[in-house]
């Protein structure tokens, strides 16, 4: 099974608004992180919407690990 790379092993907090829609990057290699850029298309990878209920601060993950994806789940303290 393909492993996603590592962006950085810290969550990155976002600002985001109720409604909008956001696509979090699975395979770690978007030049825009947390966000897809289109940089999946060679491997198995997709990006994953996630639509938020109310505006506020999210924290997606980057190490690209977490057991609750877009979510940081602290599992880059682990890697």
């Amino acid at each position: 099974m393909e492993k996603p790379e590592i962006s950085q092993k810290s969550p990155i907090p976002v600002e985001v608004k109720k409604g909008e829609t956001y696509y979090w990057c699975s395979c770690g290699k978007s030049a825009n992180q947390p966000f897809c850029d289109g940089s999946h298309k060679e491997t198995s990878f997709a990006p994953r919407a996630f639509t938020a209920e109310k505006d506020e601060t999210v924290y997606f993950c980057a190490c690209k690990q977490t057991k609750n994806p877009p979510f940081c789940d602290g599992t880059h303290k682990n890697v």
